[in-house]
């Protein structure tokens, strides 16, 4: 299909649509090639192949581009380009600056009639046509291209590109074309980030990325030779997984007489639900083997967390023989935990760690970088062979590559005076983002397992007739997708539960309790205890509604913050990260004061608006009726969940964060269980008749609605 003369190659403007994807393709999968072949015959120019101008009469100009489209189609996406353009013409200076992601999604291989454009689909196409020819290779995966704002929260996908086979040369020339059009617009990129894989490896080895601990290069120039750098990062997520992985495999990980061992996080994970005896205080008016408070791993705590290494020094100072000698582990989790933090702030007001990177708290930033180098350089698997050099290296290389990375972005564009960029988001150098992206896409394609071409490119439309470049999750196409998950979607791998999973306790397995379990440490003293004994049956009936309904939702949290804010503490002195200490009454356990409180007000509710309803009741449009009311009663009072202040915090918007979502998961979840499940559970007494006896006297929930509400910090949504 292609000439052979050289004269037919001179003119782009004649060009057919098989030269053109003959010299779009040639290009991307062999540049070096390409390069050679233009000395002795007349191919277009690189640059000409994404973009091309043509003068017309009249002093017109018209610009084509060969590997762009409008739409949905393959390609970059004209559309998102020219918007992105207006907001910079207009003067927004967030939308100047932005890190590039990539990423790659596998495709099921398979021919489709388009009855649409009247053909088959299915095939390669790289933007500049599919390649539709019974010899032609049917395109096996998809790669995503996305820019994200780096001193605000914006997103755009760019545009996607069938392919057959992927190599991290394909990668970087495509990294390039977008870099080179975003620069024609007036944004520029300050880093690429790639996933931490032997593909992303191979990119950034393409883009000139030196990844060796002896000679470490953060940077490349594009275009070559010229003074614009730009960093590279490998995904925070999956360089800790590598790291997870590592220590699993090794077993035991070394450093300067240290040592972390994956035997004490398999103990954490394993640790069955155990009680522990607990005297009651006299004013329950209970005896004490009616309650008792149970000790209980939250399994959504990720496991290069704050709150695990607190769970190992906790269960060591209790004295478990299992969680002995556990301070190198503990040294380790903390160090990752800490890294994560830095590399997960997204919220310019976000505090600690989590923050945005700022001249006035760059210094402790610099302080745990170097720190983690020298552990970094040190760390040895159990036979003594240093990690950075091992098979397992790439978890421990990527996290060098990225603080690198950080470092000198921080160096070169915060630390200057007048320059634009006063803040960075180290979270806008993650895959998150367009990891979300794509998971929206998956729940968009109909049926399980890989997309096809036809699906993909249908549920991309969708979400990119949604997106709006403006901050926030509500304007960036991620379709139905939770706020709630935003900050905890990647991190499902690297959670305790996935742990547990893997090494599943056998029956009857326990881990010996000591005797600080039984010792006089834990004091019953909260008033939503004693719901269960000195209120009415009814109100005897919601509290062990609301437990049932706090499990419900423990169980579908991914966040291990928010997870135990849905209980009541047994002693919160002891109430230490991984490990919760929850109270239990007849095999129930014992909702926290501001989850009674919301089961309260929506039992309120449904009584007050139910009588007249008849069959309407399990209506969709009933449902969100009755949680309209349901936050009309909230609104006013004093705060629920006081102790989540500062995890509140790390959301960019008070409409987005935990807050919401947790009173909107427990009153749907209070909802179904009385409005859908009515003929399975008897809802004056949904556990059977208690054994107390009804105490006599009017009786309220007040005291620890009271209770739970005195956080003179707090600031509501």
């Amino acid at each position: 299909d292609l000439p052979r003369e050289s004269h037919n190659w001179r003119h782009m403007t004649e060009y057919s649509l098989e030269m053109k994807q003959f010299a779009c393709i040639f290009h991307l999968y062999h540049s070096k090639a390409y390069d050679c072949l233009r000395k002795i015959f007349p191919l277009p120019h690189p640059s000409s192949l994404t973009k091309q101008v043509h003068f017309l009469s009249f002093g017109w100009v018209s610009i084509t581009y060969w590997l762009s489209n409008s739409g949905a189609a393959p390609g970059f996406s004209s559309d998102i380009f020219i918007r992105l353009q207006e907001k910079v013409e207009k003067g927004d200076q967030p939308y100047r600056y932005c890190a590039l992601l990539v990423q790659d999604m596998a495709l099921q291989r398979q021919q489709e009639w388009d009855a649409r454009n009247q053909r088959l689909a299915g095939f390669v196409d790289v933007g500049a046509g599919v390649l539709d020819a019974d010899e032609a290779p049917l395109a096996s995966d998809v790669i995503i291209l996305m820019a994200v704002g780096i001193v605000s929260p914006w997103r755009a996908p760019l545009g996607y590109f069938f392919v057959h086979s992927l190599s991290g040369h394909l990668l970087a020339q495509l990294l390039r074309q977008a870099i080179n059009k975003l620069n024609n617009i007036g944004v520029a990129v300050l880093s690429v980030t790639a996933g931490a894989t032997a593909r992303g490896a191979e990119t950034a080895r393409a883009l000139g990325i030196h990844i060796d601990p002896e000679r470490l290069q953060c940077t490349f120039q594009h275009p070559p030779g010229s003074a614009h750098h730009i960093t590279y990062f490998f995904d925070m997520c999956h360089a800790l997984q590598l790291i997870r992985n590592a220590l699993q495999c090794f077993q035991k990980m070394q450093w300067l007489g240290e040592a972390a061992k994956w035997q004490h996080v398999v103990e954490l994970a394993a640790l069955p639900e155990k009680r522990v005896p607990e005297l009651c205080n006299s004013s329950s008016g209970c005896p004490g083997n009616e309650q008792c408070c149970y000790l209980k791993v939250n399994l959504a705590t990720q496991l290069f967390s704050e709150g695990v290494a607190d769970a190992l020094e906790h269960l060591q100072n209790l004295g478990l023989a299992s969680f002995q000698n556990c301070s190198g582990t503990v040294k380790f989790v903390r160090l990752m935990s800490r890294l994560r933090d830095v590399f997960q702030g997204r919220n310019p007001t976000a505090r600690g760690h989590k923050g945005p990177l700022l001249v006035g708290n760059y210094s402790k930033i610099r302080h745990l970088f170097r720190e983690a180098r020298s552990f970094l350089l040190a760390l040895t698997d159990s036979m003594g062979r240093c990690a950075i050099k091992s098979k397992r290296k790439l978890g421990f290389l990527s996290l060098l590559l990225n603080t690198e990375s950080l470092t000198w972005l921080y160096t070169n564009y915060v630390l200057p005076e007048g320059l634009p960029v006063q803040c960075l988001l180290p979270h806008a150098f993650s895959l998150e983002q367009l990891e979300l992206f794509l998971h929206a896409v998956r729940q968009a394609c109909p049926g399980a397992g890989h997309p096809t071409c036809a699906a993909f490119q249908a549920a991309y439309g969708k979400l990119l007739a949604s997106c709006s470049l403006a901050p926030g999750p509500h304007s960036s196409g991620f379709g139905d997708v939770s706020p709630l998950d935003l900050s905890t979607f990647c991190g499902t791998d690297l959670t305790l539960r996935k742990v547990r999973s893997q090494y599943d306790p056998t029956p009857g397995r326990t881990v010996a309790m000591e005797d600080p379990f039984s010792a006089d440490l834990f004091v019953c003293d909260s008033a939503t205890s004693n719901a269960l004994t000195d209120l009415s049956l009814h109100e005897q009936s919601v509290t062990r509604a609301a437990g049932a309904v706090a499990e419900r939702v423990a169980s579908d949290l991914q966040c291990d913050v928010c997870v135990a804010s849905l209980f009541e503490p047994g002693v919160s002195a002891l109430r230490s990260g991984a490990v919760l200490y929850i109270k239990k009454s007849g095999g129930v356990s014992l909702p926290s004061a501001s989850v009674h409180h919301i089961t309260n007000v929506s039992e309120q509710v449904l009584r007050t608006y139910a009588p007249g309803r008849g069959g309407h009741k399990n209506s969709e449009l009933w449902n969100l009726f009755l949680q309209q009311k349901i936050f009309s009663e909230l609104l006013g009072e004093r705060p629920l969940f006081p102790t989540l202040t500062d995890h509140f915090f790390d959301r960019p918007s008070c409409l987005d964060n935990h807050y919401v979502i947790l009173v909107k998961k427990i009153s749907r979840c209070y909802l179904h269980v009385r409005t859908n499940c009515a003929q399975n559970v008897n809802l004056k007494y949904p556990w059977g008749k208690p054994r107390w006896k009804r105490l006599k006297g009017k009786h309220s929930f007040a005291l620890p609605l009271q209770q739970c509400q005195s956080s003179p910090s707090w600031v509501g949504p």
